[in-house]
């Protein structure tokens, strides 16, 4: 259990009442919590899995102490048909959940993991190929940590954005979102979309309405903190399409058809 808070001795009293109810013990500050490990400076936070990185490493058993720069090379589309199907699947899917649980503190790879968790179903030696990929370049990045600065203003700022049906199997696209708080990274998310879409703008724009709900539901948690937010929160694409969309939702004819997630990012804008 983590208690949190701003108020020393209330967290001291409810310790106290917990105690008389339950057996526990106190282990004092934060500093390790199912897998991930949580060290404090006088600047702020640093999070991290170091330790969850060298384990998966040694279970993975890699047969060489390579490391590569990026988690996936660039423009790659995995198939169900590349290569020859594994004898024995059950490693490949241990090692992908594995990885699900350590985008927790690693953003880098949640795009690779994303992709490599769609074929735990029936993976390949392709597939297989790409999962050691990634894991060669978590042992090249092991000691990266997620920094929560004490002193940051608390203001959303958000990044959207989305691939065009990149998915060869059934063309539909993929959107792509991360939030900070200040300084502070404390939402990101890449998924799948539901529909196939003729124009690249109409990809975009689902991205852009999946970020407008994830913002919204944010500036009303930060309220209920407490957190007084009277300024708009920045969202970005690099889309120009998508923008003017939403900022003008019967700008052409052929943008009829999505009016509904253009309306619903004006009206939150």
């Amino acid at each position: 259990m983590i208690i949190t808070g701003d108020d020393p001795e209330y967290i001291a009293f409810v310790k106290a009442r917990l105690r008389d109810q339950f057996l526990m013990t106190d282990l004092g500050p934060l500093r390790y919590f199912l897998g991930i490990e949580v060290s404090s400076t006088s600047n702020g936070f640093y999070i991290s899995q170091e330790k969850y990185i060298q384990d998966l490493l040694a279970r993975a058993a890699l047969g060489d102490e390579r490391t590569v720069e990026t988690p996936m090379e660039l423009n790659v589309k995995l198939q169900l048909t590349d290569g020859d199907p594994l004898s024995d699947p059950t490693r490949y899917r241990h090692l992908v959940g594995s990885l699900v649980y350590l985008a927790v503190t690693r953003p880098d790879i949640s795009y690779p993991v994303h992709i490599l968790s769609q074929f735990v179903s029936a993976p390949t030696t392709v597939h297989y190929s790409h999962l050691l990929r990634v894991l060669r370049y978590l042992r090249g990045t092991i000691t990266r940590r997620l920094f929560f600065p004490r002193s940051s203003s608390l203001q959303l700022q958000c990044y959207s954005d989305a691939t065009w049906a990149s998915d060869p199997s059934d063309r539909r696209s993929l959107s792509a979102y991360f939030v900070f708080l200040g300084g502070s990274l404390i939402v990101w998310k890449t998924k799948k979309q539901t529909a196939v879409f003729r124009l690249s703008v109409e990809a975009e724009l689902r991205a852009m309405a999946l970020l407008t709900a994830e913002v919204t539901w944010l500036r009303w948690l930060l309220a209920d903190f407490g957190v007084s937010i009277t300024t708009p929160s920045l969202v970005l694409s690099d889309s120009t399409g998508a923008i003017s969309v939403a900022r003008y939702p019967v700008k052409h004819e052929l943008t009829k058809h999505i009016g509904i997630d253009a309306f619903y990012t004006r009206a939150q804008v």
